[in-house]
């Protein structure tokens, strides 16, 4: 068995983000409507983020870049997203160039279209990244 040392205060912090990530049981995975739309993404719209619509691909997503002072605290950011995805079960589609992290959201499974899962996690993308950007 490999042991791993851990330095306390990262497991501390490892820890919490599991434990305070999301919720057990995530939305249902249905397109969102004409309502929800408004309701939901508008928000999102103000926080920086983009909705995209691709008739052609019958795709449609939200994306946005943020931009981090170095990469440790754009990788920071990944990390807690990615353990909040993990647990979800609902993974970004993202790249990452030095401080820059540009994420796009779909649910495949609503038929590669936004959902309330999406809105979940770019919130809690929006909450992840106050404090960390442009310091």
């Amino acid at each position: 068995m490999i042991r791993t040392r851990f330095v306390p205060s990262l497991r501390w912090s490892i820890r919490r983000l599991i434990s305070t990530s999301l919720p057990a049981r995530m939305p249902a995975l249905t397109r969102l409507s004409a309502l929800q739309r408004e309701t939901l993404v508008q928000p999102l719209l103000a926080s920086g983020w983009t909705l995209n619509s691709d008739p052609i691909a019958k795709r449609e997503s939200i994306t946005r870049s943020f931009t981090f002072p170095s990469f440790s605290e754009a990788f920071a950011f990944m990390t807690r997203v990615a353990i909040a995805a993990e647990k979800a079960d609902h993974h970004p589609e993202w790249e990452n160039v030095y401080n820059r992290v540009r994420v796009e959201l779909t649910t495949h499974d609503a038929g590669n279209s936004v959902s309330e899962k999406d809105i979940h996690l770019a919130s809690l993308m929006n909450e992840f990244a106050k404090g960390l950007e442009g310091k």
